[in-house]
């Protein structure tokens, strides 16, 4: 009879500690639904405001309401794709997550905010602000940052790299909106070490040009459009070879474009080798564009004259 009396204490036990959970994941799902409409109609006007200090103001709100939606216990599973101008993207080993967006200036300049969230094993959060220092960085293709002075964009794509490595590294693919004239599109590195969030890494091997960088930036017109993808097949970073309509404007980058053919970036024992002219069975589609600027200006510019430049 003790034992049975006993037994029954453990099953009711069992069933009360999974009811309480189930009710607590409910209050959890409901805190989440709450702020997430919040979050909808503070983006909106980060988005749509026509008052810049406004839009600014939203976006403080914004960051405050963000940091307490991820402090919601097991945070990490819930989804934000309602939020359409926030860029969301989760590594495939579910390591990390990485949130970024940005806001336009009236000037047609941007700036960008974002944080890097960590699965953390035990449901708390942990998480990495980005603070964009991009005008302070004076080269950006061969400065190592870490999330305390990132060079900002907002990214759509996470590539992993973790067999012939020193360090394990994530590749980043990113739209940066620049300039009223001009916008860029970035190739970085994301690596975590001694409890730090790191950007950049020499991986990259260009031409005699530029034979080693630590991230590839792409500028271009902003009537443009640019593909830059990732074919997980032949493990090659592809994009549009850009150029100028005239060789005499080589320096002016915001009259560059697409010239209709196409370089990469191949994965080679862990590091990164340039190839250009690439012959692709399939025109690579744009629909990365849908990452790009959320008042992006229509039209697109069309540039016959090849430069090696990039």
């Amino acid at each position: 009879m003790k034992r049975l009396t006993w037994s029954i204490i453990l099953i009711l036990a069992g069933t009360l500690y999974t009811y309480a959970q189930h009710t607590d994941g409910n209050k959890d799902r409901q805190h989440f639904s709450v702020l997430l409409d919040s979050l909808k109609s503070l983006n909106y006007k980060i988005i749509n405001n026509t008052i810049e200090p406004e839009r600014y103001n939203a976006n403080y709100t914004f960051i405050k309401t963000l940091v307490s939606t991820l402090k919601t216990p097991g945070s990490f599973n819930f989804s934000f794709d309602s939020l359409k101008s926030l860029s969301v993207q989760t590594s495939a080993d579910k390591r990390f997550r990485i949130f970024s967006w940005s806001i336009m200036n009236n000037d047609g300049s941007y700036r960008y905010y974002g944080t890097v969230q960590m699965n953390n094993p035990d449901g708390k959060l942990k998480m990495f602000p980005l603070v964009d220092y991009s005008s302070a960085i004076k080269n950006p293709k061969d400065t190592v940052t870490t999330n305390n002075n990132w060079y900002g964009a907002q990214y759509y794509k996470i590539i992993p790299v973790t067999y012939n490595v020193p360090v394990p590294y994530y590749i980043l693919l990113g739209w940066k909106g620049n300039t009223i004239k001009s916008t860029k599109k970035v190739i970085d590195v994301l690596y975590f070490k001694d409890g730090k969030a790191i950007f950049g890494m020499p991986v990259f091997d260009g031409d005699k040009d530029h034979p080693t960088s630590k991230r590839i930036i792409f500028e271009y017109s902003r009537k443009a459009s640019m593909v830059l993808i990732y074919d997980v097949k032949t493990e090659v970073i592809e994009f549009d070879h850009l150029a100028p309509s005239d060789p005499k404007l080589k320096e002016r980058h915001e009259l560059y474009g697409p010239d209709f053919s196409y370089d990469g970036y191949k994965l080679v024992n862990g590091r990164w080798k340039l190839i250009q002219d690439l012959k692709l069975k399939n025109t690579p589609t744009d629909k990365d564009e849908q990452f790009n600027d959320p008042k992006k200006m229509p039209g697109a510019g069309v540039f016959k004259n090849k430069n090696t430049n990039h």
